[in-house]
């Protein structure tokens, strides 16, 4: 498996390099946005990690520029910055996952093999599930014709769930992605969240969207109905 590590501080990147290629992948490292572009335009990869402050071009532009130019290869960012709109940003870009330093190598390598097993899958502009829409770029949430306020954690749970809808995600996975790899707090914070997304965007429509799965995690499905 092929991977572009586009990373600015060169002893985190050969460190990279060295543990994946212990792994068994083949490892390609640029040290600015620019020549991570160009690398990524000219050659066929897996995966891409892709750190969020470089010079020439930041992770965002990157990100944006390959998903505009219609190259959809998984891109897993990696970044010391973990404001939860820098991660939503990145998402919204059309990152597949999301890494906040300092991060596990074991937990890296896993992400690295999920989304290389999706593949290159166009991403939406709009996410959907029945009438539910959300707008990752304008941050908007409708349901039908109605507007959704939501917090920026709220949205960051609900566009989490709309990228995998139709699967289940742990408790786990949603605490890694919508807070971040090294929480520490109240597992039963996702509870929470669940129940507030719930009183917005399903109670108020007669709708179960947001089901619950014990001992497995939860799953937005279509409607509920």
């Amino acid at each position: 498996m092929r991977v572009l590590v586009v990373e600015d501080e060169k002893r985190l990147a050969w460190s990279l390099r060295a543990g994946l290629e212990a792994e068994g992948f083949a490892v390609d490292v640029a040290h600015d946005g620019t020549d991570g572009l160009w690398r990524a335009r000219e050659n066929a990869y897996a995966v891409i990690v892709l750190d969020l402050m470089l010079p020439g071009l930041n992770g965002y532009q990157v990100c944006a520029t390959l998903r505009a130019e219609e190259n959809w290869t998984p891109i897993v960012m990696l970044t010391a910055k973990d404001g939860e709109w820098d991660q939503v940003e990145g998402l919204d870009t059309g990152a597949d996952d999301y890494l906040t330093k300092p991060f596990s190598f074991p937990v890296l390598v896993a992400r690295l093999r999920a989304v290389a097993r999706r593949g290159a899958r166009e991403r939406p502009t709009e996410l959907t599930a029945g009438d539910l829409r959300i707008d990752p770029a304008a941050r908007r949430v409708h349901r039908g014709e109605t507007v959704i306020d939501l917090t920026a954690r709220e949205f960051a749970l609900l566009a989490f769930l709309a990228r995998n809808a139709g699967d289940v995600v742990s408790k786990r996975q949603i605490l890694e992605a919508v807070w971040d790899a090294d929480f520490d707090g109240d597992p039963n914070i996702v509870e929470v969240y669940v129940r507030h997304l719930r009183n917005k965007i399903d109670r108020p429509f007669g709708r179960e969207a947001i089901q619950t799965l014990r001992g497995a995690g939860y799953r937005l499905g279509s409607d509920g109905g």
